[in-house]
């Protein structure tokens, strides 16, 4: 059956409105509340409805609002990454309905050979996905098997030199300059950073923006005055170094550059009787907010986001497979919490 067109007046029935007044909401036009304009938003999302920009945009792009096919597509990640998958799953799976797709997550087996990752793709059903992605944390050799498979790929982290794969992924650089600027406005000018800086391309990029940004500000950047040792899961031996460093550099504020170091670092100060943030500011950058610990000053890591933004990359991707590859990093804002104070 033909797909009955929605209209600007469906809504407005649907929502109590004038035409008018959903038109004003939906093109961004002042003069209403954000609760009257959130609703027109949702509802025309939930009825398939397009305005003229929407449709300019993905006719620009080759993207089809009403696809004749539903695709499937795939997450592959591991345990390293469980954290920020459903995150990462929540902003495809939105964006995919809206097309009628789908997308399953897979978790990538450890250690596998050049044939046995081949008997796996094949086992697995990876071989029949029209598209994947590849989401952080993944090991190099694994990642690398991934990028060989000749499908559509996305990936969900920094790229590699010479890779040939479109990327998208939250910009960590500037999470970490907004970090650094944060606590210098305050008047803090003895900064820590804590964090691995080994592990991964991204905790690689975090101590190279946090050494960019103290420069900046003209202040010293010396790998041997911050706890930068690698973190390898145990948490009391992390946190012994941790503290030796900050008891012997007494910094006024730290940024723990790593999510899961957050928690070990703030509780390793607590416990050895730091007030925070009375004797040191801190600022975590988490993936999100947990209640295991304060409302903390951070970064805002558009997570979801990022899923939701590879989504319409992978379909780009699809529409345009000859076009050169892009790397896409988005921005989010600083959220200032109850770990900070000015000096």
């Amino acid at each position: 059956m033909r797909r009955k067109r929605v209209t600007l007046a469906d809504l407005a029935v649907r929502l109590g409105l004038s035409v008018q007044t959903v038109s004003k909401g939906l093109t961004g036009k002042p003069g209403m509340s954000e609760e009257t304009r959130s609703e027109i938003f949702k509802l025309a999302k939930e009825m398939g409805y397009l305005t003229r920009d929407q449709k300019s945009t993905l006719a620009y792009e080759r993207i089809s609002p009403f696809p004749l096919l539903k695709r499937r597509f795939v997450l592959l990640h591991n345990e390293q990454s469980m954290n920020f998958n459903r995150l990462l799953l929540a902003g495809l799976h939105d964006r995919f309905t809206e097309f009628g797709h789908a997308v399953d997550p897979i978790l990538t087996p450890p250690h596998l050979g050049a044939q046995s990752f081949r008997d796996w793709v094949e086992e697995s059903g990876l071989a029949y996905a029209e598209g994947i992605f590849i989401a952080p944390r993944m090991d190099r050799e694994m990642e690398q098997l991934l990028l060989e498979l000749p499908m559509a790929r996305i990936l969900l982290n920094f790229p590699p030199p010479e890779s040939q794969v479109d990327s998208v992924i939250w910009d960590v650089d500037e999470a970490v300059h907004q970090s650094v600027r944060h606590l210098v406005r305050a008047g803090h000018r003895n900064i820590m950073y804590a964090g691995d800086i080994v592990k991964q391309r991204g905790f690689r990029l975090r101590w190279q923006a946090f050494q960019e940004a103290m420069r900046e500000q003209g202040l010293p950047a010396d790998p041997a005055r911050h706890a930068t040792a690698p973190f390898h899961g145990c948490e009391v031996e992390w946190a012994k170094d941790f503290l030796d460093q900050f008891q012997a550099l007494h910094p006024t504020a730290i940024i723990c550059g790593v999510d899961e170091q957050v928690a070990p670092a703030y509780y390793a100060l607590t416990e050895a009787g730091v007030d925070i943030p009375r004797a040191c500011s801190m600022v975590g950058i988490l993936n999100e907010q947990t209640d295991r610990l304060p409302f903390m000053s951070r970064p805002y890591l558009p997570i979801k986001e990022v899923g939701y933004r590879a989504a319409d990359r992978m379909l780009w991707r699809l529409a345009n497979p000859t076009s050169p590859f892009e790397h896409i990093r988005i921005r989010g804002p600083f959220s200032v919490g109850s770990t900070t104070r000015t000096m």
